[in-house]
């Protein structure tokens, strides 16, 4: 199995460093819905997560909520609620929408605000090492004294530039950036040795990570924008204050979300939140248009690929509910070679696209040897369990269908039961596989065929 690793730029063997593969994901800032961007990373870690876990590895999987910062607390001035009750309201929104995707829980979701201890802790440490320094209150990371700045992003220090804020005559070096920020009027603060702030951005995670899951984890995942300079400050953080390397041996980024030519972003606003979508289609068209491409590129979206994924997510569905024979034939489908596809697939960093596509050929064979009368009860089994490693459900979600299309339906399932009876497998199969990109999905009984419609 390999995975490719941003840190070297190339697929390594994956070979976890202990017993427990470790497992950090950045998390969400809680000042508002989730959008679709959201789903896309955390349905790509979901289905890594799983993958490991049906590899048989044990995960101990932890992802924070940033529950203060100056998003939140706009948000929650404009809104006329504490910054508390706004991260709550968001959190819990949060496990509503990925609990929709199916997306499994993480072991641990730490909160900033529950963190501050371990944070300032962190921070004294720097200070003490020389690797951070106080100014009139506020905390920075001295940059320069971490020589291998730079190394995730692949950048040179003296090629790299800060964006000028209002705090920069009181650093020693414009690319410093902050661990710990006094407190303004208004704002929540904890008590420090420098006096009242709250945590700068970069800090949280890597004194989450550190604490929940020791010096040196597996797998650190997240988007590509936060390669540099979160991911970038979270190594130099934990690097200096634990004196361990590497503080991730796997650094795994999805690619972003696409709408037409422009990246999805608040700034352009042009958000799109996950209730939204699941509103118009299912969890599992959703699902399979992200894994429809690699997790590492870039994802287009837009109704014309959901509607499609929908489709697919339909043709699963018909497959695993196909009716099976009763007799003792069994349907010539080579199921350990069905795995082995699947599982290259996947050990070649996670191809979601390769494996899926494995996915539809299963589902293609189930219905063929269905119509031929085999049992197809086995490859149902497997055509489960892999889609579960893919986070798919299978569950069907009825919708009412027009009443003046059903005898048109009825005349497609007597034209295609003719096509059977003159052993036409093929033109069968393209009847019955039109009728489920439809979702008309058939069901053959003793006593005739039976259809329904749902997505």
């Amino acid at each position: 199995m390999k995975v490719f690793n941003t840190l070297s730029r190339q697929k390594e063997a994956f070979l976890p460093q202990g017993e427990v593969v470790t497992m950090y994901v950045c998390g969400v800032t809680t000042y508002d819905d989730c959008h679709i961007g959201h789903a896309m990373s955390y349905v790509l870690f979901d289905v890594i997560r799983r993958y490991l876990e049906f590899k048989g590895y044990r995960l101990k999987y932890v992802q924070n909520f940033t529950d203060v910062d100056d998003k939140i607390i706009k948000r929650a001035w404009e809104m006329g609620v504490s910054p508390r009750e706004l991260a709550d309201k968001y959190i819990a929104h949060y496990f509503r929408d990925m609990d929709a995707l199916n997306i499994k829980r993480a072991d641990i979701y730490p909160r900033v605000t529950e963190e501050i201890a371990t944070i300032v802790e962190i921070i004294q440490g720097l200070i003490d090492k020389g690797c951070a320094y106080e100014a009139e209150g506020d905390v920075y990371f001295r940059v320069k004294k971490f020589q291998g700045y730079g190394k995730l992003s692949h950048r040179k220090l003296a090629e790299m530039s800060s964006t000028v804020d209002a705090d920069i005559e009181k650093k020693e070096s414009p690319l410093d950036f902050a661990l710990w920020k006094k407190a303004k009027e208004g704002e929540p603060f904890w008590s420090s040795p420098w006096g009242e702030g709250r945590p700068g951005w970069h800090i949280e995670c890597s004194a989450m990570a550190l604490k929940y899951l020791g010096n040196s984890i597996d797998i650190h995942g997240g988007g590509q924008d936060l390669i540099f300079p979160h991911h970038e400050n979270e190594i130099a953080q934990a690097e200096s204050y634990s004196g361990y390397a590497p503080y991730a041996k796997y650094w795994l980024h999805n690619g972003l979300l696409q709408l037409g030519e422009e990246k999805m972003s608040k700034s352009v606003g042009n958000l799109i939140s996950v209730q939204e979508v699941l509103g118009r289609f299912s969890a599992d068209a959703l699902r399979l248009s992200i894994l429809g491409s690699h997790y590492r590129s870039s994802l287009n979206y837009g109704d014309e690929t959901l509607e499609s994924s929908e489709k697919g997510a339909t043709r699963l569905r018909q497959a695993a509910c196909a009716k099976t024979g009763e007799g003792s034939k069994k349907a010539d489908i080579l199921l350990p070679l069905v795995k082995e596809r699947f599982i290259e697939a996947m050990d070649d960093d996670f191809n979601t696209a390769r494996a899926t596509a494995v996915l539809f050929d299963l589902a293609r064979e189930i219905n063929r040897a269905s119509d031929m009368g085999a049992s197809v009860v086995e490859a149902q089994e497997t055509l489960k369990e892999l889609s579960g490693v893919l986070g798919l459900s299978l569950e069907e979600r009825d919708v009412p269908v027009a009443q003046e299309a059903a005898p048109f339906i009825d005349l497609l399932i007597s034209v295609r039961n003719e096509l059977r009876h003159s052993r036409q497998w093929q033109m069968a199969d393209e009847v019955r596989e039109g009728l489920s990109e439809l979702g008309i999905i058939l069901e053959d009984t003793a006593t005739g065929t039976i259809w329904k419609y749902h997505r």
